[in-house]
């Protein structure tokens, strides 16, 4: 098996880890759902060492995962988890949250129970950042955010870009306050929350 690799993942790193450098300053322990490829854990893990970066994904993608962690060897990224929204979570808490470019990939349906299932795994005042594409009061924020849109709905009908005001209104059901709406390059947001 060749190890996979995003291409996407070595544009959006560093906007993202500006952010997270900020955000996570304080925090010790990151569950990233969703880790697809590994690039953004093994990038993030590096560059934080303070953190303790805990990737999960579905079943499929950990032995990639493995890959990338393996080769990098650092001392703050354990094993990979299996995490599916529709199963039972592997027990863990942790004061940060981190997932990039999941929610559009995801049914609305799992994208609710990704929601309903934070508060189990959030300590009090645990930070929350999800970063991807939104649309805005029901609009798309560029052209390139319509087309990518158009392209993932007829790729699946289920996939497609999230309304930001609905996504907000799921993660204030969970017990979230939100923080910032953090625009980056490319048409894309980092949203931060914060666990009351």
């Amino acid at each position: 098996m060749n190890k996979p690799f995003s291409a996407a993942c070595e544009r959006n790193r560093e906007p993202i880890l500006s952010v997270l450098a900020t955000h996570f300053a304080d925090c010790s322990h990151v569950l990233e759902i969703g880790s697809g490829t590994g690039q953004h854990a093994v990038h993030f893990a590096a560059a934080l060492p303070h953190l303790v970066w805990q990737c999960s994904d579905r079943p499929e993608h950990l032995p990639g995962i493995r890959m990338w962690l393996d080769d990098a060897a650092l001392p703050n990224t354990p094993p990979p988890l299996a995490l599916d929204v529709n199963t039972p979570w592997p027990p863990i808490e942790v004061d940060a949250v981190f997932s990039a470019n999941t929610l559009h990939i995801m049914a609305w349906a799992e994208v609710e129970r990704l929601f309903a299932k934070l508060p189990a795994v959030l300590k009090p005042g645990a930070r929350l950042v999800i970063y991807g594409p939104f649309r805005i009061g029901g609009q798309h924020t560029s052209p390139s955010n319509a087309a990518f849109d158009a392209s993932l709905r007829a790729q699946a009908e289920h996939m497609g870009i999230r309304d930001l005001d609905a996504v907000k209104a799921l993660a204030t059901d969970a017990g979230l306050l939100h923080l910032a709406d953090i625009p980056l390059p490319a048409n894309n947001r980092c949203q931060l929350w914060q666990a009351l």
